[in-house]
Parts: structure tokens; sequence; C-alpha cells
């Protein structure tokens, strides 16, 4: 008989050291019903990999499942195969670079137990900057809970891009499984919207994550990915075929379930655009100039907000801007509703 829980599906690629850091940061008590998946994706540091997971398991009382695939999936595949080998009736996602928050995983599980109506969780996360700052994102001011329907699919599908701490019910995502969105890297995002439309959702205030900027991007290597990434690196044209990716599931949304999410959407990013086009920043004003236009191009540029960050950013850089938006989200306490 099954009776896990909860899985922690970590998507693996090349990060053998990483994922070593993620997997001692799970602190959640080894009395519940937790398992910790590892996919790994056919990556050339897989032995590495391996031989961590394998000194993981013999420093933890939790259960450990390696998994490790024939070929190289690519992101969104892997996720895929994260859900459907996983046993939880919950499924967290968790990159492989990232952390969870020191003591904060058991009151997380504890909360999913008591909420049994709900088939998603939209969790806060902090961010370290390079500069040694660190960053949080929260989008309300306490814990709320959200009906199903269209008017939660379009709060929570900007919020969610964020891959760590992506928290759900299994049942409903495997009802809903497709290889039309491999190659976006948003895999998730689809997943979000098709339970949102249809189940209970939720916001959990407390952060359980935390990222760190850096690391190396590796999409690209995947037979989905390649013609739409540089592994490596990350160009202007990565970010442009990230962006179209977008609007490539919420129109699938919208034609399926007769609504008109993409139009309000680009409205909605276009407010929030600052990581957008901050990403491209560093490569100097002429090329900075040009990905402006391309993303003009797609519909990014719906509010007066848009060019309030393309214009600081364009005469101030990265750096600056960044400690304004910081500045902003500490004094407010979240991330400001606009």
């Amino acid at each position: 008989m099954n009776d896990i829980f909860l899985t922690i599906c970590i998507p693996s690629y090349n990060r053998p050291e990483e994922l070593y850091r993620l997997l001692e940061s799970i602190d959640i008590s080894s009395d519940k019903s937790v398992e910790v998946l590892i996919c790994e994706d056919k990556a050339p540091r897989r032995q590495e990999v391996a031989e961590k997971v394998k000194q993981f398991i013999g420093e933890t009382e939790l259960r450990v499942e390696y998994h490790e695939n024939e070929k190289n999936l690519g992101f969104d595949k892997n996720l895929r195969e994260c859900i459907t080998t996983a046993k939880g009736k919950w499924i967290l996602f968790m990159g492989d670079d990232d952390c969870f928050i020191p003591g904060v995983l058991d009151d997380y599980y504890d909360f999913l137990v008591e909420h049994d109506e709900l088939h998603y969780i939209l969790r806060s996360y902090r961010r370290f900057h390079s500069d040694g700052k660190v960053e949080y994102y929260r989008y309300y001011s306490d814990n709320k809970f959200f009906k199903p329907g269209f008017d939660t699919y379009m709060a929570l599908f900007r919020k969610s891009v964020f891959i760590s701490g992506f928290t759900f019910r299994k049942d409903i995502a495997l009802e809903t499984l497709t290889d039309r969105f491999d190659g976006t890297l948003l895999y998730q995002l689809y997943v979000l919207a098709e339970i949102c439309l249809n189940k209970p959702a939720a916001y959990y205030n407390t952060p359980i994550t935390e990222q760190y900027d850096g690391g190396t991007p590796y999409f690209g290597n995947s037979e989905s990915e390649k013609d739409l990434y540089t592994p490596g690196t990350v160009t202007i044209e990565n970010s442009i075929n990230f962006m179209r990716s977008w609007f490539q599931i919420t129109d699938y949304i919208d034609e399926k379930y007769k609504v008109q999410s993409s139009k309000a959407l680009k409205k909605e990013w276009s407010k929030y655009s600052y990581p957008v086009l901050a990403i491209q920043r560093k490569r100097g004003r002429k090329e900075f100039k040009e990905y402006h236009k391309r993303l003009c191009e797609i519909g990014f540029n719906k509010s007066g907000y848009y060019y309030i960050y393309y214009i600081g950013l364009y005469l101030f850089g990265e750096k600056f801007c960044d400690k304004v938006i910081r500045g902003i989200k500490k004094v407010l306490g979240r991330t400001p509703k606009l």
C-alpha cells in the first residue's frame, strides 16, 4: 500500500554539487510520509550526480528514489517523468540549484494535510543576489485561498513561473499530460492553468525555498530545445523564445476553455516586466534597445510601467534599478500590486 503523501521531485541535469546542497537542505521530519525523487536527464556529469545521491542516501532517514532517464528528455518532458514516477498524493518541484529555507518544511507539510480540498499552492520564496542582498517574493499579506475559475488562473499564472516550491496534486496533473509544450520550459504553467480553472488553490505566505544568482543554464541540449535555446548562456533569442512560450500556453487554454486570457496576461506581464527586461541589460545599450523592440513585437509594452522599467534600465543600468526595486518591496513587505 502506498503511504506517501508528498513527493519532492527534482529534475536533475549536470549539477552534482548544487544537487547535494539541495538534498542537505531537506530538513522535514523523517516520520512524515515523504519521498525524495531525483530524475536525472542523462547529463555529462551523470555519474557524479549518482555518487552524490548515493552519499545522501547514506546520511538520511528519508525515502530517496533515484531515476536515470535513458535519453536526454529536456526540461518539460523531465517534469512529466517526475509526475508519472512520483508516488505521492502531492508533488513539490525543486530546481536542482535551489534550496529549502531551514525550518519551514514541517509547517508546509502540515498545511497541505490540513487543506485536503486544495490542488495547487503558490509559495513565496527568497532570492540571494550576487551582491549579497536578499529579495523576498511575497504576493499577498497573508495566506490566501482561491475558488476554481478564470480569475484564479489569471491571478496565479504570472506568479508561478519559478519552479522551486511549485506544489500540486498529482491526480489532475496525470489527467492532463501532454507533449504539446515541450521546449517551452514552462510545462508547470500549463499544469497550473488546468488546475486553477477546475480546482481550489491557495497562496502560502511563509517563504519555503531560496534561489541563488549565477549558475549555468543548460537548456538547449534536448531535441525539443535545441532550436530554441543556446546551452551555457542566455541570448536575446533565448529570452524572446521563452517569452513567446507563455502565450503558446495561454492561447491553447483560451481555445480549449473558450476564454480570453492571452490579451489580459500581456497587459499584466507588461506591468511586472522588469525582470524580463533586466536579464538582457548587461549586453549594453545597443543590444538592449534591440531586445526592447523584440519584446514590443510580442506585446509586452501594454502599460506605462514597461516604459518606466525600460528607460530606467537604459539610463541607469541593472545594478541601480535592482536596488530601487528591492527597496520598494522591502518597504511594502511584498511585491506591490500594480
